[in-house]
């Protein structure tokens, strides 16, 4: 994976909890900063993972560790959702 130095701007009191390898940043660091992103659907897991260099469900298992459910519906989103799967399959079988 190539990587690039940039400027951050961040808090001088954060600094001391970086865990700054030689090449930059941890893979925890890298994906809880490419989170937001997936959260906003800027990019998906598959996107940040390959970004990160590393297997889709390996991003996954490591949001789930982290307390990130990879599916983040609500069930009253997931049960409408069904109910419109099932009105669509009602009018494909008329």
């Amino acid at each position: 994976m190539e990587r690039i130095t940039i400027p951050v701007a961040m808090p001088k009191d954060m600094v001391s909890y970086l865990d700054v390898e030689k090449n930059g940043l941890s893979f925890e660091q890298s994906a809880m900063l490419l989170y937001p992103l997936i959260q906003n659907c800027v990019i998906s897991h598959g996107r940040a993972a390959e970004i990160l260099g590393v297997r889709k469900w390996t991003l996954i298992e490591f949001y789930d560790k982290m307390g990130i459910p990879y599916l983040n519906q609500s069930r009253e989103d997931l049960d409408a959702e069904i109910a419109g799967f099932a009105v669509l399959r009602e009018k494909r079988a008329v």
